[in-house]
């Protein structure tokens, strides 16, 4: 499970800490931009095509036009490439599922994206939820995208096994006045009421755009979770 609390304060820094539950060596919180941070939840195959699609429209948009791509502009991105579902013809289809499926190292997922953004159709839907957090001109911003490519912004949210009672709660304690502490803390204390394991830097990840990405160090996240 995955929780997302978003920082809106007078404060210039407004970080979004991540907190995560998979105790695996599988990275389930990634950046896509130096602005931009990324959680998962499902096939994790499916999630790294669209990370490293996501790579590559945030630096072509860079390279193109001089400035950082937005946070909704790349979580639109990512939408097109999920909204592709059922396009193409079925030798290609065929050929992009082959590759989705086949993937043993990640110099394949480029490949796949760039056979994707030239036209080739998706065989089938993304078995993947994403939440997308980053800081650009307008300010901090959280976007939750569902395996279908639909997506909105959200203050506060929890995705992944048992993320319903979790996300309740999570609204309940969100707002836009909190402090970074709270916006650490907050997560984590529910995450502690959820998990059946103990809260360990093993087990829980913590990462943050304020403004740029930053995945806490194991020291970091010791100190975040000593304060619960």
């Amino acid at each position: 499970m995955h929780l997302v609390n978003k920082l809106s304060s007078s404060g210039s820094s407004r970080p979004f800490p991540v907190p995560s539950r998979e105790p695996s060596s599988v990275e389930k919180i990634v950046e896509i931009d130096e602005h931009i941070g990324c959680a998962m939840s499902g096939l994790i195959a499916d999630a790294c095509t669209l990370v490293e699609h996501a790579r590559v429209e945030t630096q072509n948009h860079r390279f193109s036009y001089g400035e950082p791509m937005t946070v909704e502009s790349t979580t639109q991105a990512l939408c097109d490439l999920a909204l592709r579902f059922g396009e193409g013809d079925e030798e290609s289809m065929a050929n992009t599922d082959f590759l989705l499926n086949n993937c043993a190292s990640r110099l394949w997922f480029p490949l796949v994206c760039c056979g994707l953004r030239k036209g080739m159709g998706v065989s089938r839907p993304f078995g993947v939820s994403l939440l997308i957090a980053g800081h650009d001109e307008n300010g901090p911003s959280l976007y939750y995208m569902d395996p279908s490519g639909t997506f909105w912004q959200c203050g506060a949210k929890a995705i992944g096994s048992g993320s319903e009672g979790a996300d309740s709660s999570l609204q309940e304690q969100y707002g836009k006045d909190l402090t970074l502490q709270e916006t650490e803390t907050i997560p984590l204390s529910i995450l502690k009421q959820v998990m059946e394991e103990k809260v360990t830097p093993n087990n829980v990840d913590i990462a943050k755009v304020s403004p740029n990405y930053h995945l806490y160090s194991p020291s970091e996240a010791e100190a975040v979770i000593a304060r619960l």
